[in-house]
């Protein structure tokens, strides 16, 4: 069986800074084999790419949507864009 690849860039919204998001979601990234960053942005969201297997990446999305204990996500804006391969692994800036 072939396995399609995907890649996924989302914006997390809400009390998502200052929590430990970043940290937890390399955790999660790399244990579901993902690969890509998460940064801060200047807007108090968090920015993601994920690129990896579309279950792995339904996963990760899903686990944004609540973030760790910590975070108070209100909104994820996910979008789908064409697979690069560029990342050699998953890291949070």
């Amino acid at each position: 069986m072939w396995l399609k690849f995907f890649r996924v860039h989302a914006i997390i919204s809400g009390d998502v800074q200052g929590v430990g998001f970043r940290f937890h979601t390399k955790i999660k990234a790399r244990n579901l084999g993902l690969k890509g960053f998460v940064r801060n942005l200047d807007s108090g969201d968090v920015e993601v790419i994920f690129e990896g297997e579309e279950d792995k990446i339904k996963e990760i999305i899903d686990w944004c949507k609540k973030g760790p204990n910590s975070a108070l996500v209100k909104e994820v804006k996910v979008d789908f864009e064409e697979y690069t391969g560029e990342f050699e692994s998953f890291e949070a800036l």
